[in-house]
């Protein structure tokens, strides 16, 4: 819609001020929303140059951006520097191509599936404790790498019917990608791809390893079955799709980007949120104990079941409550089609909008006692006293996390078997710092001692 003539400019920093906020951010992000938000309130205008950028902190300012009027909100910043590595893949497209990608994924993800898929995700859950098993009283082992390693097993199996533990590389073509990304996205630029540059170089060397993986499971499946295999997992229905593309050049990029996409996306959220769940259940001991209490009660000695979701209660308030603290999407950003208006703002064409989960799941007036973690706010018992758009740990409106239910399997099931077994300890004199990338990440990896349950 078009703003009215009383519509006024959100507050926020100006002159100098301004471009030190740009800056700053490139060192500092979640510290730049965070004091945004503190003291200019839930709407503030935060740059003019090169942009405009407006930061709306307030959940119906989430809801009219993300859905209600989210045809007028394009995919921003961030995101559009992610596209020199992810290409055109569903996290970056828009408009038709999206919808396409979004059609031809969308059975992948229908409930029936992945209820169907809950044994292969127990089965690697159960090989990540056998594996820290075997470092019972040993050194500590990075256990962020661990659940990196997990994830991308299960994103292979119930996904791509595909061994991912073949592509050891993976892990590492991804981190130096987003590296180069969020390096671009913190000074405004990208860097052209002929300058020799060594963090251009190993760009290059990411993309093109990455692009051999997706090049070679392809060429793998049609082998097994042809191209026109019938198995019921995304990358049939990929080669399905792309297929259709009239240019044979363009349908062979456009499954690579897809491809990159869902490997980026199927697994390194996921493991975000575990590294986050183990640490804040260290540091929390009676979450920890009664964690090892309902994974005894529940599951026994067996593997957990799809029907064993509902029964995990405390084990899901855990993990959701670590998704507000830490969302794996920190940041939604959008870019204004049109001249539009958001709570009495006036927002121009060419804006950038950003929708902060952070900083919105850490308002103080949604959620008291902010900065405490309380898995009992998210107890199935008690009424949710706070607006839908108040929590977001996957995004909302029409791009709404496609994978939530089976990344909320993945960490209910990891985090009850885990607990029931092992204690997991970080070494006191290691600082754990928040790393806001593509996902909320933990730098540096976290390195744990392994010991048994109490």
């Amino acid at each position: 819609m078009n703003p009215s003539r009383t519509a006024s400019v959100p507050p926020g920093p100006t002159g100098a001020a301004s471009l030190g906020t740009l800056w700053k951010f490139g060192r500092d992000r979640l510290g730049v929303m965070s004091e945004a938000a503190s003291r200019h309130g839930d709407a503030v205008r935060l740059a003019t140059w090169p942009w405009p950028f407006y930061f709306f902190n307030d959940p119906q300012h989430a809801k009219y951006v993300l859905a209600e009027n989210s045809q007028n909100y394009h995919k921003g910043i961030g995101l559009v520097h992610a596209r020199r590595a992810l290409g055109d893949g569903l996290l970056t497209s828009e408009g038709e191509l999206w919808r396409e990608q979004r059609r031809a994924m969308q059975p992948v993800f229908q409930a029936k599936r992945i209820a169907g898929q809950a044994q292969t995700v127990a089965e690697e859950a159960a090989g990540l404790v056998d594996r820290l098993r075997r470092h019972l009283g040993g050194p500590p082992v990075d256990v962020l790498r661990e659940a990196t390693e997990l994830t991308l097993g299960v994103l292979g199996r119930t996904l791509l019917d595909t061994d991912l533990g073949q592509y050891r590389s993976i892990g590492h073509s991804f981190e130096v990608m987003q590296d180069q990304a969020m390096f671009e996205l913190a000074t405004m630029s990208a860097v052209p791809m002929w300058m020799p540059l060594p963090q251009q170089l190993r760009f290059r060397r990411a993309r093109r390893d990455l692009q051999r993986i997706v090049d070679e499971m392809v060429a793998d499946r049609i082998r097994r079955d042809g191209v026109d295999g019938g198995r019921d997992d995304a990358l049939s229905r990929l080669i399905q799709s792309t297929r259709r593309e009239p240019d044979p050049r363009q349908g062979q990029q456009r499954m690579r980007d897809e491809l990159v996409t869902l490997l980026l996306a199927g697994h390194e959220t996921t493991a975000s949120t575990l590294g986050w769940s183990f640490y804040l259940i260290d540091q929390h001991p009676q979450v920890r104990q009664r964690l090892h209490e309902e994974a005894v009660t529940v599951l026994g000695d067996r593997l957990p079941t799809y029907e064993d979701l509902r029964r995990l209660t405390y084990t899901s308030a855990v993990i959701e409550e670590v998704m507000r603290l830490y969302p794996p999407v920190w940041m939604l950003s959008r870019i204004a089609q049109e001249p539009d208006e958001i709570g009495g703002y006036q927002i121009p064409a060419g804006a950038h909008v950003l929708i902060c989960p952070y900083t919105l799941h850490r308002h103080p007036r949604f959620w008291p006692d902010p900065q405490r973690f309380d898995p009992g706010r998210f107890d199935p018992t008690r009424p949710a006293d706070r607006p839908r758009y108040a929590y977001l740990p996957f995004g909302a409106g029409p791009r709404f996390c496609v994978g939530n239910h089976l990344g909320m399997m993945e960490a209910v099931f990891v985090i009850a078997m885990v607990s029931r077994e092992l204690r997991l300890v970080k070494p006191a004199s290691y600082q754990v710092v928040p790393e806001p990338m593509l996902s909320l990440r933990i730098k540096g990896g976290l390195p744990m001692r392994i010991e048994p349950a109490d």
